[in-house]
């Protein structure tokens, strides 16, 4: 009597497919950032957040979860943020600018390389330890920051060029930008340390058995 092997979802399918899309808008984006061109950054990290919703959705809803998504998928996204303010950097650092330093970008690609460690090393251990909503949170308030870069850089006038906005709605864009850099470095710093001590009491939890 024949078996019937169950099908698996392939490797390369659609949300799969979404996630490499992501890194691909990614490098766009970087070069876009480089040349300056703000009205084309907002547009690209607008796509770029969506097919990182639309990826997990579809791998939910269609039952298309693989092991190579669940581990691609987060580290695409820290390309994309870790880098996105590593290349914003020079921007919030020009003279008269000082609203992104580098110990600011430092806790933000630190934050990620280690959790990432950290979460891999736990997993192994057979451990539980998915993201929580300070982890989620973190993850909303660092793109609502870089929408916010992107929209201050746009509506800031040029030398060469009249300016477009009015003064007292770039000065808002640019307080909200710096309002929700601050939100982000908050609950990027405590959710690291959030990780950190489950990770501790899990370890204690686990050395006493």
């Amino acid at each position: 009597m024949a078996t019937v092997t169950p099908s698996r979802p392939t490797v390369f399918n659609l949300p799969n497919q979404l996630t490499a899309a992501r890194f691909v808008l990614a490098l766009v984006l970087f070069f876009l950032i480089t040349e300056r061109y703000w009205i084309a950054c907002l547009a690209v990290f607008t796509v770029a957040a969506l097919t990182d919703w639309l990826d997990g959705f579809l791998a939910r809803k269609q039952g298309l979860a693989s092991t190579l998504g669940r581990n691609l998928d987060p580290l695409v996204d820290k390309v994309l943020i870790c880098g996105a303010y590593i290349f914003l950097l020079p921007f919030g650092m020009r003279e008269g600018e000082s609203w992104l330093a580098p110990w600011m970008v430092t806790v933000i690609v630190a934050r990620e390389l280690i959790i990432t460690s950290l979460r891999s090393f736990m997993e192994n251990r057979g451990a539980t330890f998915g993201a929580d909503w300070l982890g989620k949170l973190k993850m909303v308030l660092q793109c609502a920051a870089l929408f916010a870069i992107f929209g201050s850089l746009w509506t800031k006038p040029t030398d060469d060029a009249a300016p477009i906005f009015s003064e007292n709605f770039v000065g808002f864009i640019e307080s909200v930008r710096d309002g929700l850099i601050w939100a982000m470095l908050a609950a990027t710093a405590l959710s690291g340390l959030q990780y950190l001590w489950r990770a501790s009491s899990l370890l204690r939890v686990d050395s006493d058995l």
